[in-house]
């Protein structure tokens, strides 16, 4: 079986992805003091098992909505 891509535009293309994703950063590096601060709140309550269902939720504010 051949595994080889012969095909210029596929090759051309494929390294202009791995370029565009090696230039890209991280959307994490980019959230400020705040937002990391609660994300870690919420990834607490989670473990705590502080939460509420999707449809606790929606039985409770169905009379707002």
């Amino acid at each position: 079986m051949d595994n080889k891509i012969n095909d210029t535009s596929v090759i051309q293309k494929l390294i202009g992805i791995k370029q565009d994703h090696s230039k890209s950063q991280d959307w994490w590096d980019e959230l400020n003091k705040e937002e990391i601060e609660s994300i870690n709140r919420a990834l607490k309550n989670i473990e705590e098992e502080k939460v509420h269902s999707h449809e606790s939720v929606k039985k409770l504010y169905e009379k707002y909505l």
